[in-house]
């Protein structure tokens, strides 16, 4: 099959011919319709986070299932299915706790000293990413990473369910559990940004606020439910806001992962508000906030793919979209082939797009 291969970091990813094993114990082959590029792959290929190489990257995913190895009962040969980097086993203590986007993945992936999912034209290993590798014509993945789909779904709108949508609104849903009536400040208006703004909508909230310095994303913001936009360049956003609701607000979601928006969506809190950290923040860089604002109940909190419960979660997005109340179509900034990803890259760089999306023959 032809995949998106990267080979160095930082690097570009090359289109190479790769060689997928047939599925093995719960296993599951999946003929790939269309995958997101999103701005976790970019980091990744930067070098901001390690992964082991050479690795197909892509994490962002909807497909056709082709064939299941022994011991799978959740999907079967024909079932359309969204994939999900919170694959999980079941049976460890976050799983058995009903936190299965924490879980560890015991047994999930095969021995390192065995033969690999994928391999090269040579026989060598080809490590799997975030235990999906979606830049791919096909995929070979654990059956606990995917979500089966009513088929009248679009799989291209579909793909976007498996991170973007599914970290955005499982932000605000499911970590910051923002209730009717409340204020949030969504700080980042790409993918998942623009999902935490509907999100909030969806949730109810009286005041929503988009931050944001690039114009086209306030102008998105506003079609996705916010009631008001901020441009940093217009002045300290923390400011901005405080005089925009009289003192703050009750939830403030970073969706960027850098330090100082970090610090700024702590401080635009109201008495009693909660931070939502969704951004990726790189490995070493460390947060500062005032220590005494936590003796105002100030809370900051870290949320892992919208601390998502994904095979219930993404049906139910399913629904929300074939009813109209899911904004999707709108996210998607374009369509592309599987060698047009690098220069996605650049667009993501730039902060141009949304959401491309690759779409396979």
């Amino acid at each position: 099959m032809k995949a998106a291969v990267l080979r160095n970091t930082p690097g570009k990813v090359t289109i190479e011919d790769v060689s997928i094993d047939k599925p093995q114990q719960r296993e599951v082959l999946i003929r790939t319709s269309a995958a997101g590029v999103c701005h976790s792959d970019l980091h990744y290929a930067e070098g901001h986070f390690p992964t082991r190489l050479p690795t197909v990257l892509g994490h962002e995913s909807a497909g056709i299932v082709e064939e299941v190895g022994p011991g799978v009962t959740h999907v079967k040969p024909g079932d359309h299915v969204v994939s999900c980097l919170s694959v999980y086993c079941g049976t460890c203590e976050y799983c058995l706790s009903g936190r299965l986007v924490l879980c560890r993945k015991r047994g999930l992936r095969r021995g390192r000293g065995g033969p690999q999912r994928l391999s090269d034209g040579d026989g060598g290993a080809m490590w799997q990413f975030l235990d999906l590798s979606s830049f791919g014509e096909q995929m070979l993945v654990h059956e606990n990473a995917l979500a089966v789909v009513n088929p009248e779904m679009p799989l291209d709108r579909a793909s976007l369910l498996g991170c973007a949508v599914t970290t955005g609104l499982g932000a605000v849903f499911h970590t910051a559990a923002v209730s009717p009536g409340e204020s949030v400040a969504i700080i980042g208006c790409g993918g998942v940004g623009l999902n935490a703004v509907q999100g909030a909508s969806i949730a109810g909230a009286a005041r929503i606020i988009a931050v944001d310095p690039i114009p086209s994303k306030r102008e998105m913001a506003l079609l996705f439910g916010a009631t008001d936009v901020v441009d940093p360049a217009d002045g300290d956003p923390v400011a901005q806001i405080q005089e925009l609701t009289g003192g703050g607000v009750d939830h403030a979601i970073e969706a960027i992962g850098l330090k100082p928006t970090t610090e700024q969506a702590f401080a635009m809190l109201r008495i009693g508000g909660t931070a939502t950290i969704v951004g990726m923040i790189p490995m070493g860089v460390k947060i500062e906030v005032p220590g005494i604002d936590f003796m105002s109940e100030k809370r900051i909190q870290g949320s892992l793919m919208g601390s998502n419960r994904f095979q219930v979660d993404i049906p139910r997005y399913v629904d929300l979209y074939l009813k109209g109340r899911l904004k999707l179509d709108e996210l998607v900034s374009g369509t592309i082939r599987l060698d047009q990803i690098n220069d996605a890259f650049d667009q993501i760089r730039r902060g141009e797009v949304a959401r491309n999306v690759v779409v396979f023959d």
